[in-house]
């Protein structure tokens, strides 16, 4: 048996090796030769994960009996379009997969099930008069891009012609939403429907860097912290969107606001969340998402079965640089030994080139701190980033250690 495996990050390093355990012999596709899962796989292929017909190549000239991968919001679209037209295997056809993955349409079925989210509009080009009923500040965001790539703040008209300008441009279908912006907590929320029931994984609290408007995640801590109304209140939406896009087996996230007293939901897909989610969601709730997925594909149904709960604090950064190009990372492994931090992954490759933060792809590398409480985990935090680098090849250290200092438990 063989499996194609799009993208290669360190999720997809999971999959290849629950893949493996299975006796399934790994492809691996990425368009970068330097993703971290390339040494995991049996073979690899430079191929965009993106491009319908070349990924398609790969699936029949190397005769393949699965076509799968975790984690990646666009990726999922060409999985499902790929495997239903060839036959293959996946837990979700094209047209769900579709509809999960276009905000604009997104947005329409909320509002027509009920499910709590702002207003908005889609545009093509600006118009004044179709935003005149929004309210400032407002959000602006490609319809069908990922990782916060081309989304942004503005508090005026004049910021928002340059930021829907942008949107525009980066959208493959160039159009953009255009929302009002939802005042409150950021709540990441990984979700597994079995059999059509929505069961809450993880809440996870998220926190952006905010510069320039951008929106870009470089921290999350886990449990989130809400309140028990709150947290029914996410059940029951998480609930309402299943039934609405009718999902029946499938991993699924959903990104949310909480003012502490009610709940807006910003997106959601029929995946799980990237980076080091599925290890967090391992780790909280004992549930493995990425067996799951392997599961599905291959045609069994996963049973999520009594989710734990986990008694510590677990803060997860994400580490971004200064521009340079990268040589080394040091000083994970050491503050991994002497227990200060839980875990870590590094992104990039040496010789990667940095130019300034765009979207999550962004990061370096991330590292996940566990505590008992709000003061050790303050303290280890501070340890942290005292202690690495990230070094160039002319010798300097490229972290933005000033983004970590902002920690503020």
């Amino acid at each position: 048996m063989k499996a194609l495996v799009l993208c290669g990050g360190v999720p997809q390093i999971a999959l290849i090796k629950e893949l493996k355990s299975r006796g399934i012999t790994t492809i691996l596709a990425d368009m970068n030769d330097k993703v971290p899962a390339k040494e995991y796989a049996d073979k690899f292929y430079k191929v965009s994960v993106l491009d319908i017909e070349a990924v398609r190549k790969v699936v029949i000239d190397e005769k393949v009996d699965y076509l799968i991968s975790v984690c990646a919001d666009q990726v999922l679209q060409v999985v499902a379009q790929i495997a239903e037209e060839e036959g293959l295997p996946w837990y979700i056809d094209y047209e769900t997969a579709e509809n999960v993955s276009k905000k604009s349409y997104m947005k329409k079925i909320f509002w027509e099930n009920g499910v709590p989210t702002t207003k908005y509009v889609i545009l093509d080009k600006f118009d004044a008069d179709k935003i005149s009923h929004l309210n400032y500040p407002i959000i602006v965001k490609p319809v069908d891009a990922y990782s916060s790539r081309g989304v942004c703040k503005v508090q005026n008209i004049e910021q928002l012609r340059d930021a829907l300008d942008k949107a525009i441009e980066i959208s493959r279908t160039k159009t953009a939403i255009v929302e009002e912006f939802a005042e409150g907590d950021e709540i990441s929320v990984d979700i597994y429907v079995e059999e059509g029931k929505a069961h809450v994984l993880c809440l996870t609290n998220i926190y952006k860097i905010g510069e320039d408007g951008k929106f870009i995640i470089n921290r999350s801590r886990i449990p989130a912290d809400v309140s028990p109304e709150i947290a029914e209140k996410i059940a029951d939406t998480a609930q309402k969107i299943a039934d609405a896009f009718g999902l029946k087996n499938t991993p699924m996230l959903v990104q949310l606001i909480s003012d502490g007293e009610k709940i807006s939901v910003i997106e959601f897909c029929a995946r799980t969340g990237g980076g080091i989610k599925f290890q967090m969601i391992k780790r909280v709730s004992g549930f493995d998402v990425i067996k799951a997925v392997v599961d599905l594909t291959l045609g069994e149904k996963p049973h999520v079965g009594e989710i734990k709960k986990s008694d510590k604090l677990i803060l997860n950064e994400f580490v971004y640089t200064k521009a340079g190009e990268l040589k080394s990372v040091e000083g994970f492994e050491e503050l991994l030994s002497d227990g200060t931090i839980a875990a870590y992954s590094v992104f990039k490759a040496p010789g990667t080139k940095f130019t300034q933060i765009n979207s999550s792809g962004d990061r370096v590398a991330f590292f996940s701190i566990e505590a008992d409480s709000v003061d050790e985990i303050k303290k280890k935090h501070t340890a942290a980033n005292e202690r690495i680098r990230a070094i160039s090849t002319d010798g300097q250290d490229l972290i933005r250690h000033d983004l970590i200092a902002k920690f503020n438990a």
